[in-house]
């Protein structure tokens, strides 16, 4: 689902809060081929000292930085937009003929989105249709449309356009990261799945059912998070905490130290309510739950996510879906979570 789509894009580019992820994909007989990929992280200082907002603001240089770096051979990308940024919502609307049923969306929408019409870029996909019984006409079952509707601000999108056009890149299309991370994630598989994003500023709980993301939360809890509550607990500076974080994560001990437990205990608990209201809602289970995300590997998440939802957490592998030369597996597989979105996007 692109918020616009035009060229067949095999960039993918993930710009982040605190570092940028790209990978040029190229398409094979029955997989995509990985052509190039590349990693660029700001300095563990320099995000605490300037904060998300600085890397924006330099994220044309360092795009063509990258870019460069990683010797990619196109420039036509397709990129995500945070999920904490777009308004996602479900509405139900009578099956009608194509023409009317996009003004019948647009109408829908503007009587729930939080901004005028004029500011926002919507963008809308049907998921199924439902049965649903006529109580006004009393004539039996009628058939509806679930449609999935995305809304973002248009200065937003400006923005992004801005950025790419001058780093000299042809943004081909522009989608949420949750259609990425289902893309790269799920595939084809129809189960119903949730995602657990867990990035350095945010963690996104996202559930995809019949491969498409319908459930979206966004907590303002993630890696950064963890090493500031390490640098306040143990009163060393954040670049220590960060590596100390590090240190811990390759660690041979399964124990999660108390200050780490105590940052987690609101992700952990907006994911216990989430899974309640969608299956209380839905009379379903969720069959699987991925950790994806750049501190994915921190502390042995998975193994703590699965203690305290009491089902099994898998760490996810993007690459699964890709070919690639059988000696890139170790440092693929080494970055695999941090490359989700970046995968999802170049395999649209």
């Amino acid at each position: 689902m692109g918020l616009f789509s035009g060229k067949k894009n095999i960039l993918g580019i993930d710009l982040g809060s605190t570092s940028i992820k790209v990978v040029e994909l190229q398409k094979g007989k029955s997989v995509p081929s990985l052509v190039t990929y590349g990693y660029l992280e700001k300095a563990a200082g320099d995000i605490e000292r300037g904060g998300a907002n600085e890397l924006q603001e330099k994220s044309i240089e360092s795009l063509k930085k990258l870019c460069q770096r990683a010797a990619v051979t196109t420039n036509l990308a397709v990129t995500a937009i945070p999920n904490f940024s777009v308004f996602s919502s479900i509405i139900n609307l009578p099956v009608i003929a194509n023409k009317e049923l996009k003004e019948a969306v647009i109408n829908q929408a503007k009587k729930i989105i939080p901004l005028p019409y004029d500011d926002i870029v919507l963008d809308w996909k049907i998921l199924d249709k439902i049965k649903i019984i006529d109580k006004v006409n009393n004539q039996g079952k009628l058939e509806n449309y679930r449609i999935l509707i995305n809304v973002v601000a248009k200065n937003l999108v400006k923005k992004y356009l801005e950025i790419f056009e001058k780093a000299g890149l042809q943004l081909s299309s522009l989608e949420t990261e949750s259609f990425a991370l289902s893309r790269s994630l799920v595939g084809n598989d129809p189960s119903t799945i949730m995602i657990i994003d867990f990035s350095a500023v945010s963690t996104d709980v996202v559930i995809v059912e019949k491969c498409a993301p319908i459930f979206n939360r966004s907590i303002d809890v993630g890696g950064l998070t963890l090493t500031r509550a390490l640098a306040e607990n143990f009163k060393i500076d954040f670049k220590k905490a960060e590596q100390f974080k590090r240190d811990l994560a390759m660690s041979e001990d399964d124990k999660v130290p108390n200050v780490i437990k105590n940052s987690l205990q609101s992700v952990i608990d907006e994911i216990k309510y989430s899974l309640n209201i969608f299956e209380g809602q839905n009379n379903k289970k969720i069959e699987k739950i991925v950790l994806s995300g750049g501190s994915a590997y921190l502390l042995k998440l998975s193994d703590y996510f699965s203690k305290e939802l009491d089902r099994k957490v898998f760490v996810s592998n993007p690459w699964k879906r890709i070919s690639y030369p059988a000696e890139l597996e170790p440092a693929l597989l080494e970055v695999a979570p941090r490359f989700s979105v970046a995968i999802g996007l170049a395999l649209k």
